[in-house]
């Protein structure tokens, strides 16, 4: 089979989307875009079309699966980059995302599947610089803007939005006249480590064609226990606080206190360290107001020194770097991006919801059965 390369490009912002797979058709000689419409899926059917630089080229459907347009979407999407590889015929396969489909799980699909034949060259993500603040502050469900994959996809606008701008290493940036200082400030503090390319300017084909996608370290880049998170800025209006403890929070103050955190900034994100689940490494992902919790698995400090060999390279590394001597890498890492961030109450706020020297000088054992609230189980379950 012949090798194929190719580009994924997602994002929320349609126009910007659009515009970025349109520049690369024009750039690129040979090249083609491939794109699922999932909007259709209420039907019964995806939607398959493919395009070059002139106009559409041929369209076609692929039943759901399991009711899931995404589940359809994974299961064609590899057999027709093949079809084309095959033909040998095209230079570059553009893989257009529909509108809420997240393009980890693509590639991932793509790098799973398609062989050292299908070589993912990167990933984009397309970015109107106007509407970033407005889709990061959108918790509407996915399923009431009609941008859902799926009859129990429970996503909502701002965290979908999140992760699709956090994950690409390249931000295809579209030059709205709407835009701001502001704006263009929380773009690059919500990821400094993307490149980003302004459309229109040329050289948006260079940066698609010169890489290779590691989708290993794209992952590790997204755990919580190793995010290349953003570190303190302050720019424009816009701040980064990035906040750091080495003692645990109370169950039941930090419950209470949620809600005002959760709404103190239009992005947080990190690892924290629960007293009652102290060997437990627990993620915060929070936008749009709505936040969501999840355990990311033990802490490295509560494994046993055999299980340390199945653990990957990446987290050892991250956590060899911030290593406490009695507490390893258990600790509060947490970081708030937001345009008029104000740190001082923040601060106050996650400290209050600390151990008290009196209650952190009981102990482990002790902690497991702090007071805490019922409604913490909503977000996860008691250690046993």
């Amino acid at each position: 089979m012949n090798r194929l390369p190719v580009v994924i490009v997602g994002g929320l912002h349609a126009d910007a989307r659009r515009a970025a797979v349109d520049e690369l058709l024009t750039s690129i000689p040979g090249s083609v875009a491939l794109h699922h419409d999932l909007s259709t899926a209420v039907q019964g059917t995806v939607v398959r079309a493919l395009r070059d630089a002139t106009g559409v080229l041929t369209t076609g459907e692929a039943p759901l699966v399991n009711d899931c347009a995404c589940c359809a979407l994974r299961e064609d999407l590899v057999p027709e980059l093949e079809r084309l590889a095959d033909a040998g015929l095209t230079r570059l396969a553009v893989v257009e995302l529909w509108d809420s489909v997240e393009p980890k799980a693509m590639a991932e699909v793509v790098t799973g599947h398609g062989g050292e034949h299908l070589p993912l060259a990167t990933v984009i993500t397309a970015v109107d610089p106007a509407l970033l603040l407005p889709y990061l502050g959108n918790g509407d469900d996915l399923m009431d803007a009609g941008l859902a994959a799926a009859a129990t996809d429970q996503r909502t606008v701002a965290d979908t939005w999140a992760r699709q701008l956090e994950y690409a290493p390249v931000l295809a940036v579209a030059d709205s006249p709407e835009a701001d200082d502001e704006d263009r400030a929380l773009l690059t503090q919500l990821h400094p480590t993307a490149h980003q390319v302004r459309l229109g300017s040329g050289t948006l084909a260079p940066a698609a064609l010169t890489g290779s996608f590691d989708v290993e370290a794209a992952a590790a880049a997204q755990h919580p226990a190793c995010a290349l998170l953003p570190t303190d800025a302050d720019e424009a209006g816009v701040a980064t606080m990035v906040w750091h403890a080495r003692r645990p929070f109370h169950p039941e103050r930090l419950y209470a206190a949620l809600e005002d955190l959760t709404c103190a900034a239009a992005r947080s994100r990190g690892r924290f360290w629960l007293a009652d689940r102290p060997d437990t490494l627990l993620h915060w992902d929070a936008a749009g107001g709505a936040l969501c919790v999840e355990s990311a698995g033990p802490w490295l400090k509560a494994l046993p020194d055999a299980a340390w060999d199945m653990v990957p390279p990446m987290r050892r590394a991250a956590a060899a770097l911030d290593w406490h001597p009695e507490h390893g890498d258990c600790c509060q890492h947490l970081v708030f991006t937001s345009p008029g961030l104000d740190r001082e109450a923040l601060d106050q706020l996650l400290h209050s919801c600390l151990l008290t020297d009196a209650e952190y000088a009981q102990g482990k054992t002790a902690w497991r059965h702090l007071k805490q609230t019922p409604a913490f189980d909503t977000f996860l379950q008691p250690e046993a």
